[in-house]
Order: C-alpha cells, then sequence, then structure tokens
C-alpha cells in the first residue's frame, strides 16, 4: 500500500475510535535465526574419550506481540509527520471539516439531542498553531446555545486568566473532552468519551501545542486515565501523548470555592505553563 494510501487508512481507523494495531510477527526475526556464538554452535567432546557430549538445543520461543505502545508508535509517528507538513491555513480547513461532519454524528448517545434547536456541536475555538490548549470536560448550557466552549461564567474567568498570561482566547485553543452537552450538565460517561476522544487526539495532532491544560476533575481523570482526585494532580506535570499536561483546576469549581488559595493554585499552574513555553522550565 502506498505511503499516501496508508495514512488515509490510518486517519480513517483513528477517526473509528481504533487505536491499536496488530503487529505481524513475519517483520521480526524468531529468537531461533538470531546468530549464534561460534563457541556456543560447535559441538563440545568429552576431554577423556572425545566422545560427542549432549548438546541442547534451544528451541525457538513463540513470536511475542510488541506492547501497546510500539504499536501505536508507527501510527502516531507517520500521523504527526504528515501533519508537520500542513499549513495553518489547511489545519483550520480539516478541522471546519470535521466539525462540520461531527454535526451528523451518530457515535454515542448525546448525539440525537443535537436535533432539539438549542443543542449544537461544540467543536472547539481558537488559534490552530497555539502554544496552549484548554481541554474541559463538555458544553454546558450556554456553550451549547452559542456552538462555542467556556462561554458561560466559567468561561468568563477562564478569559481572564488567559488575559492574565498576556494572551488572548484567539491565542489559545479551547476544547472540550465531548461535543455534545450532556443531560443536566452531568459528567460525560465512558461510552461518549470512547467516541469522542478519537476527535480531540485528532484536534492537538492538527494544532499541535507545546503545553496541554486540563481543567478540572474529569478532564484530568479522563486525559491522564488516572483516578486521583484534581486537588492531588493539579500543579504537577503529566504527559497526554507526549505532551506535557498541566492539571489545574476548572473555572467553574474556582467560582463555586472563591478563596484565594484556589486562585492562587490556578495562577501558580498557569507560571507553570508560562515558563513551559517560554522553555525556562523543564
Amino acid at each position: 500500500m502506498p505511503d499516501a494510501d496508508l495514512l488515509a487508512h490510518l486517519r480513517f481507523l483513528r477517526s473509528l475510535g481504533i487505536t491499536h494495531l496488530p503487529t505481524s510477527s513475519a517483520e521480526r526475526p524468531l529468537p531461533s535465526e538470531a546468530p549464534v556464538d561460534k563457541q556456543e554452535s560447535s559441538t563440545p567432546a568429552d576431554k577423556h574419550t572425545g566422545t560427542p557430549t549432549h548438546q541442547h538445543t534451544r528451541t525457538a520461543e513463540p513470536p511475542r506481540a510488541l506492547p501497546v505502545a510500539e504499536e501505536t508508535d508507527l501510527f502516531e509517528q507517520q500521523r504527526t509527520a504528515e501533519v508537520a507538513t500542513l499549513s495553518p491555513t489547511e489545519r483550520r480547513a480539516r478541522m471546519e471539516a470535521r466539525a462540520k461532519e461531527l454535526a451528523d454524528c451518530d457515535r454515542c448517545k448525546l448525539c440525537p439531542a443535537r436535533n432539539h434547536a438549542a443543542n449544537r456541536l461544540v467543536y472547539g475555538a481558537g488559534n490552530p498553531e497555539a502554544d496552549i490548549v484548554f481541554v474541559g470536560e463538555g458544553p454546558g448550557e450556554e456553550e451549547d446555545r452559542q456552538g462555542i466552549p467556556f462561554v458561560g461564567r466559567a468561561g468568563e474567568l477562564l478569559t481572564k486568566i488567559i488575559g492574565a498570561m498576556g494572551l488572548r482566547r484567539d491565542d489559545v485553543y479551547i476544547c472540550n473532552v465531548v461535543k455534545h452537552r450532556a443531560p443536566g450538565n452531568r459528567d460525560p460517561e465512558a461510552d461518549e468519551i470512547e467516541a469522542c476522544e478519537p476527535f480531540l487526539l485528532e484536534q492537538l495532532d492538527l494544532i499541535q501545542p507545546r503545553v496541554l491544560v486540563t481543567l478540572g476533575n474529569c478532564a484530568t481523570k479522563t486525559l491522564l486515565r488516572t483516578k486521583v482526585g484534581i486537588t492531588r494532580m493539579r500543579g504537577t506535570w503529566q504527559t497526554y501523548h507526549g505532551i506535557p499536561t498541566m492539571p489545574t483546576f476548572h473555572p467553574a469549581y474556582v467560582l463555586r470555592s472563591y478563596t484565594r488559595t484556589n486562585r492562587e493554585a490556578v495562577w501558580s499552574d498557569m507560571k507553570a505553563v508560562m515558563a513551559k513555553v517560554e522553555g525556562r522550565s523543564s
């Protein structure tokens, strides 16, 4: 299969949520095919009689599957290399095309609600070349109405935080784990997250940010595959698909518990993010 066709096929599999590819054992030599040391290959003789002694023959071990990280490595490298050749205009066009495609998405039980007049897909917004991407859990009522992430009260606070960092919303990229509002603003469920995560990964591939910021418990636990709560996780660098990731409190939580301690904690996290982007921290 030509490289271009292979890349297209891999992207198609990723859009279906298929992230692990089988590895053919034919591509890896069996242990029995490995060169044998000359001293081991000769048959030793009894030092008294000269009669050949019994030689233990090593049997070939069955081929073992590569670890998941290695299985997906080829896919990740090829996809990243292909995306790196795209211009900002092409990246934006791809994201716009995906957002339009997902308007008719039926991959999870949140999707049928899009038929209601107020329900919209909330794909994401911002700079397709952003150094920093903020990820929340899912759209709220106001985001659902406007089709834009973080435009309610929590969004206003996030905008102020971004401004305090010396940036504008147009300088960063903002999105959520899921693209449709959950009933009653409940947390997204596992099957909804699984259906939507390939599109979040695609967004991050196209943007290629230097830093990812997870906002709140749901986004942090979902992306980092952890059961540790945000109170313990925030302020500590993590990694998501190779991207340095800073977990911090969700703006909605800060509004509910508007203490100096919480505000200072978030600001400390954002200073660490800026230092990472500017190359002032490891």
